[in-house]
């Protein structure tokens, strides 16, 4: 059997610094004009509105729209005709989602400082949120429950979700049935960086959001970049990413479907094998060979083998660590001996799944754990979603005269040493008479 096309393989010491590099950092770089054209999408939505967005589905999804907003009505046909095994599965999804998102949110925190000072650190939830759900190459209706089941519970009052139009000129029947299980409160046929614009500066028709949530493509991901300084978005969410770190003991097929699964997304998806095994490095490349060669998707999944791709063998453990907190994957998958003890040696990754039942695609759908990660490295930075994302804190603050009196001429000292006097007089004004 030939063997696979990969961008990259063999020892990760003999790689060449222009390769590695190539490994780590994983941003496209096949359209040098991408942040160009998102901020023509962006400032054309703005002026535009409604009307540019519905060119923009003539022109980028090829559909003509009677309308943006998708009727509730639409939802409850979709959900009603939607086969019963995959209504169940969405249902089972949403709870285990909903269950694990509550159990994160974080209660106030009062502490008193000193004698008459008491801090509150409190939450709320956003009044409203826009979730992303993408399109294109296959419907995501666990998107929609990622982003939407969180949200609300979180408190969140309305959510709006937005996904590319299909031919019928709505998204896909899944993704409507979806959001009726999810909750969501709206929904409109709008993809792309014109769905992040009108998200983000409102539409006569769209509602303008307090933040951006859900994963998409390279223009999805530069236009929450763009507009992340006028609103709150959960992380750089782009093409799909696994790492996947064994030893001479993992299960080749295993591993070669961790790297399939990931690899069918997107030809710009990245899948790494790291094994301290030389043999079981090719074994692995045999059985994903033999997996490439029947699979539905062999063109997307081949064309990300080949431009990210890659099997790399290390000399032990650590130095497999070491790479693996380098390359900062969005998933990895741990299949050695002691995969927890492993796992706990990493510090950058979007979420870990230990020992080789822990399929990447128990995490994507039903764990009740979040699938929109950071991607591109960016988990040393960032987080996934979570909870948090939906709330934002304050702090209250209690100072009685007491309180206020202790701290008056410490407070008026350092005001005036910063050159604010009126500072200083209102401070010394609460000195004990």
């Amino acid at each position: 059997m030939s063997p696979v096309d990969l961008f990259a393989r063999g020892r990760l010491a003999d790689l060449d610094a222009a390769t590695l590099e190539r490994l780590l950092d994983r941003t496209p770089r096949d359209d040098p004009g991408l942040a160009t054209s998102v901020a023509a999408i962006l400032a054309d939505v703005r002026e535009r509105g409604d009307e540019a967005l519905m060119e923009m589905a003539q022109r980028f999804d090829g559909v003509r729209l009677e309308a943006l907003e998708v009727p509730r009505e639409a939802w409850g046909g979709a959900l009603s005709s939607l086969d019963p095994s995959v209504k169940a599965a969405l249902e089972r999804a949403a709870t285990n989602i909903r269950r694990f998102h509550e159990a994160q949110l974080p209660p106030a925190v009062t502490l008193e400082v000193e004698p008459g000072v008491r801090i509150t650190r409190a939450w709320t939830p956003l009044a409203r949120v826009g979730v992303y759900a993408p399109g294109g190459r296959a419907a995501y209706p666990s998107s929609v429950l990622m982003g939407v089941v969180p949200a609300k519970a979180a408190g969140v009052t309305e959510v709006v979700v937005c996904s590319p139009p299909g031919p019928a000129g709505t998204p896909p029947r899944e993704v409507l049935a979806a959001c009726a299980i999810a909750g969501a409160d709206r929904l409109f046929s709008i993809g792309g960086a014109g769905a992040v614009a009108a998200l983000a500066y409102g539409t006569d028709i769209v509602p303008r959001v307090d933040a951006i949530v859900g994963p998409g493509n390279r223009w999805v991901t530069e236009a929450k970049r763009q507009v992340a300084g006028e609103l709150v978005i959960d992380s750089p969410a782009g093409p799909s990413e696994v790492l996947v770190l064994a030893d001479a003991e993992a299960d080749a097929r295993l591993v070669a479907l961790e790297m399939m699964a990931q690899a069918e997304h997107d030809p710009d998806a990245s899948c790494v094998l790291v094994s301290t095994s030389g043999a079981f490095a090719t074994a692995a490349e045999s059985a994903l060979a033999a997996e490439l060669a029947t699979a539905p998707r062999a063109d997307i999944c081949s064309q990300a083998f080949a431009t990210s791709g890659a099997i790399l063998v290390v000399e032990d453990t650590q130095e497999a660590i070491d790479f693996v907190n380098r390359y900062a994957p969005e998933h990895l998958s741990v299949m050695t001996q002691d995969a927890l003890s492993d796992a706990a040696g990493v510090r950058t990754a979007g979420t870990m799944f230990v020992g080789a039942a822990a399929s990447v695609a128990f995490g994507d759908y039903m764990t009740g754990a979040n699938h929109v990660l950071p991607t591109a490295g960016r988990s040393r930075s960032f987080s996934g979603l979570s909870t948090l994302n939906y709330l934002r804190s304050y702090t209250l603050q209690e100072i009685d005269d007491a309180g206020a009196a202790g701290m008056a001429d410490d407070v008026a000292t350092l005001a005036s040493a910063e050159g604010l006097p009126a500072h200083a007089a209102a401070a010394a004004a609460r000195r004990a008479p």
